[in-house]
């Protein structure tokens, strides 16, 4: 090898060690995202195909909506105060046994999902139903056992449901079963109480929220995408993929498939085909590796702390697939939310808009109109 060959060399690796600081620094430091219930609930929402809602109340809010935030199927929760005789109640004067509202919680549910029984009987699981104004520590009108419901096709579930369940115990059943009359949120403090301060109170056993999240497993046939054995992947995918996604290893700025593409699509998972971003939310960033304001769903993706290069980032990995797609920074578009997910193309595959009909990505052309 000549001079000028080895010359030559020593700049290509010099570039690619330049290039790989550049992507760990060039334009920030990295930040996890934290949705708020809202997000997440729009979030699965927009997902979902057949939203219905019902109302439980069974003692202390806190537990309650926790225990119907582990089933997949719902959508949403919201604790709040059901059926009492004045508007717009303060917590304080819930608690007075003044009011007549007893502690509830809305549940939204895709009833595609999941099946209105599953959830009564997981509510019956959490609490004693023949004890009157009581539940654990908690005594009062305020906590006393009900189902609201808002339509005749749910009331009729509920009322043979329970009717059913209630043969189960030698003392009557005392859970009402009638229409919602009225319903008020909560204090932001009630919010999601539990994830916020994990240590607080329940009166529900710790056991029950594991049964919850069991509960109601998704059917293979439902399983769309599904994490890849590497020896397949060592088979399917180029060299350099297999490093990026299987190995956390970084492509060449400016020298990869997707850095400058601008065309309307979507782009998937390269290991597993689940879609990821999509064209609305890429962005030229000057980094030369595909930028993006954001994931298609957050809980598309898991984001890691990653120490490695002597510095601390956010890494972005695909869920599903467990692959390694970047990293997540701080600098991004502030009227697109301030981050940019820093991904590597051959994590990706792109499928142009002309294209996602036919290849099973249909239902999120619409995704491509909401700019």
């Amino acid at each position: 090898m000549n001079k000028k060959s080895k010359m030559k060399n020593i700049f290509i690796f010099l570039g690619m060690i330049l290039g790989i600081a550049v992507f760990a620094t060039s334009c920030g430091d990295s930040k996890k995202v934290n949705l708020t219930g809202n997000e997440k609930e729009n979030e699965k929402i927009m997902e979902a195909g057949n939203v219905k809602e019902i109302y439980f109340a069974g003692g202390c809010f806190w537990g309650t909506e926790h225990l119907f935030q582990q089933v997949r199927g719902v959508v949403g929760t919201e604790v709040g105060y059901a059926n009492g005789n004045i508007k717009n109640p303060t917590y304080e004067q819930v608690i007075s046994h003044t009011t007549g509202f007893t502690e509830a919680v809305k549940v939204k549910y895709d009833a595609d999902q999941v099946d209105l029984k599953l959830l009564i009987d997981l509510f019956f699981k959490s609490i004693d139903p023949t004890t009157l104004n009581r539940q654990g520590n908690d005594v009062g009108d305020n906590y006393r056992s009900g189902i609201y419901f808002t339509d005749n096709t749910t009331a009729s579930v509920v009322k043979s449901e329970v009717e059913k369940l209630s043969k189960n115990y030698a003392k009557p059943v005392v859970v009402e079963t009638i229409t919602l009359k009225n319903f008020y949120k909560a204090e932001d403090y009630h919010q999601d109480y539990l994830d916020k301060n994990p240590g607080g109170y329940c009166h529900i056993e710790p056991g029950l929220f594991e049964e919850a999240r069991k509960a109601n497993p998704p059917k293979k046939s439902d399983v769309k995408y599904q994490k890849q054995d590497k020896k397949v992947l060592k088979q399917k995918l180029t060299a350099e993929q297999y490093k990026v996604t299987q190995e956390n290893d970084t492509e060449r700025p400016f020298q990869n498939e997707y850095w400058d593409e601008t065309r309307e699509g979507i782009y998937v998972d390269i290991t597993t085909g689940e879609p990821l971003f999509i064209s609305t939310d890429k962005f030229e960033s000057g980094c030369g590796w595909p930028s993006f304001s954001k994931p298609i769903s957050q809980k598309l993706i898991d984001e890691k702390v990653d120490n490695s290069i002597g510095m601390t980032r956010t890494e972005v990995r695909s869920k599903t697939g467990d692959a390694h797609l970047g990293h997540v920074f701080d600098d991004g578009p502030k009227d697109k939310g301030g981050l940019r997910y820093c991904i590597n193309s051959a994590s990706l595959k792109f499928i142009p808009k002309a294209e996602m009909e036919k290849k099973g990505y249909g239902d999120y052309i619409s995704l491509l109109n909401k700019k």
